[in-house]
């Protein structure tokens, strides 16, 4: 039985991040992973250029019911050092809205950056490896029975990732190795998820599909976001829809303010000043697409010439403008969620290395823990700085 300092089950963002962090500091390292390919949701995150970090990382971007957990990670490895990582590697980068980072090029770039680091720090990573078995021996040492052997090691890392995206391999095998040595568990959830129509809706909103507006879109807890909301086939997507999905529960209304940032009773007044005949139809169209406009408002409303209109239905038209109510009927779920809410609750595990408190030499890292990020870039610096964090100290 061939014995490693550490062995890490996953080489994803995380687990490769630890694994080479750990090799610095002349740990022996063996990475696992039961997929064909290292860092397959790097690959294909922010269409394939990977939103690999963000310029303004703060504690309140991330989910966790212990708000506090993150901050110790956060602050030890930030932005700026996998920014200076980055470009040690000669990878360039551009920024887009909100301080998001993306690949010039390829997402393969940040893939061959861990790896080489991984090579450069002596940390092994064998893939096509299904792990049948783990286990924890009287010293304090684990066993992991492996389809290509039998390892041994005195820290073991789960570094496995949550449930979205089953395509590309997710499974709920760091949930399960978590039980097994009696870690609670929170509820687990699809995050940064599209929304689907009930069927009466679909019926309706389905000819939108393709159009996408700015919007400000406000949970029923108060949280908001402003950004683009996109119609589709099968419901509401866009960066304002996934950012909202993470604080929503099924059976809420989402309260979309079609003209953010601006006062809709007082575009209407200006209309009815400037132009009081223009009817209602091409007023609003001058604001929002058209065929939205004539799914939203009846047609016997927007034939009304504005000045037409009474007090009480300029009112009623501000009001759907800045807070139409819509419940959905539910997300497309794990399949094309970008992250899983919840996971090993983070009481069970310190804040400064991630080891469980319960199970020395037990470590999780990523993901797979109750740690949720916004969309931009978020889940990937908390799994640089988990990684980071694990590997300093397994």
């Amino acid at each position: 039985m061939k014995h490693h300092d550490i062995i890490i089950i996953g080489a994803g963002a995380a687990g490769l991040m630890c694994a080479a962090t750990a090799g610095y500091r002349g740990r022996d390292v063996l990475v696992l992973d039961h997929a064909k390919q290292a860092g397959k949701k790097i690959l294909i995150s922010g269409g394939g250029r990977c939103n690999f970090t963000n310029q303004k990382v703060e504690p309140h971007n991330f989910i966790c019911r212990n708000p506090h957990f993150v901050k110790s990670a956060l602050a030890r490895y930030r932005s700026s050092d996998f920014i200076e990582l980055v470009e040690r590697h000669g990878i360039e980068y551009h920024e887009r809205d909100h301080g998001q980072l993306f690949c010039n090029d390829s997402a393969k770039a940040i893939v061959t950056m861990l790896l080489t680091e991984c090579e450069w720090a002596g940390a092994q990573v064998q893939l096509r490896t299904e792990i049948v078995d783990i286990s924890r021996q009287a010293d304090g040492s684990f066993i992991v029975k492996s389809s290509k052997g039998d390892y041994s090691c005195e820290s073991l890392v789960i570094a496995t990732g949550g449930l979205s995206m089953p395509k590309l391999g997710a499974t709920p095998f760091g949930y399960k190795v978590a039980e097994q040595f009696g870690l609670k568990l929170l509820p687990t959830y699809a995050g940064l998820v599209p929304f689907t129509w009930h069927s009466d809706q679909k019926a309706r909103f389905e000819p939108l599909s393709g159009i996408a507006v700015p919007s400000t879109i406000t949970a029923k807890d108060g949280t908001e976001f402003s950004e683009a909301l996109l119609f589709t086939h099968r419901g509401l997507s866009g960066p304002a829809i996934l950012q909202i999905s993470n604080y929503w529960q099924p059976g809420e209304a989402i309260s979309i303010n079609l003209l953010p940032g601006e006062d809709a009773r007082a575009k209407l007044q200006q209309v009815l000043a400037d132009s009081p005949k223009q009817s209602l139809r091409n007023a609003l169209s001058q604001w929002l697409p058209k065929r939205l406009v004539e799914l939203l408002f009846s047609e016997s409303l927007l034939n009304k010439a504005v000045n037409q209109l009474v007090h009480a239905e300029l009112e009623q038209l501000a009001v759907d403008l800045e807070s139409w109510k819509l419940v959905m009927n539910g997300t497309e779920g794990y399949r094309t969620a970008e992250v899983t809410l919840g996971g090993v609750d983070t009481d069970e595990l310190s804040s400064k290395d991630m080891q469980s408190k319960q199970v020395p030499g037990l470590y999780f890292a990523g993901e797979v823990m109750d740690v949720s990020g916004w969309l931009g870039g978020f889940n990937f610096q908390w799994a640089w700085a988990s990684g980071v964090a694990v590997g300093l100290s397994a």
